[in-house]
């Protein structure tokens, strides 16, 4: 029992702050699973989080979809660092903990994938993360941060490397193999949202009819 009081806690992140020029809509409000892709990343990070915040920007504080959970606004000097921008305002706010990492505009991300990502982490590398079925590269916004790697993330930011992916490349990290190609795509304008609710829907309905 002691040991386990010792563990660090493992807290939740939901990306959801980009400005989405290219969908010219909110990314996090849309809808691939009956609910919004905001509150669809909180459900699958529940399971295995102690706590769980979303990552937005102070603008998006009151809509509908995001008031009912806990959110984290950018730092102000990491406010143009995208993506990040977030992890590391989360990171440094509660610095004594791991972070699964889920950005919103990944409409194929299931229980199993966050399930696998979870049973793969190793704790004594900086992050855990799947490699890209694309280019073989990491995957850094489905991914497992450990608190050690707050440090090396600070350091690229003052340095003014603000790639996510890049930095994970420069970094000891734990990659793992998706299971199943293209689960970690991601979603940028109004024709690849109309392709993946298309795909998703006839994913359903194959397993619905196996």
């Amino acid at each position: 029992m002691a040991h386990t009081k010792m563990q660090k806690p493992l807290y939740g992140l939901v990306l959801s702050g980009g400005k989405s020029a290219r969908m010219k809509k909110d990314k996090s409000l849309l809808r691939y699973h009956g609910k919004s892709q905001v509150a669809y990343c909180f459900d699958l990070l529940w399971p295995f989080c102690q706590k769980i915040f979303v990552s937005n920007r102070k603008e998006q504080a009151r809509l509908a979809d995001h008031k009912e959970f806990p959110q984290i606004h950018d730092a102000a000097k990491f406010r143009e660092a995208g993506p990040l921008a977030g992890i590391l305002t989360a990171m440094n706010k509660f610095p004594k903990a791991g972070w699964l990492i889920l950005a919103c505009d990944l409409p194929f991300v299931d229980q199993r994938v966050m399930e696998k990502l979870i049973q793969s982490r190793n704790r004594r590398k900086l992050a855990t993360a799947y490699v890209s079925t694309h280019d073989g590269c990491p995957e850094p916004l489905c991914a497992i941060y450990e608190p050690n790697y707050r440090t090396r993330l600070n350091r690229f930011f003052v340095e003014g490397i603000l790639c996510p992916r890049k930095i994970m490349m420069n970094s000891p990290v734990e990659l793992i193999r998706q299971d199943r190609e293209g689960s970690l795509d991601n979603i940028n304008d109004p024709r690849e949202y109309q392709k993946a609710v298309r795909q998703l829907k006839q994913g359903s309905m194959n397993a619905h009819h196996a």
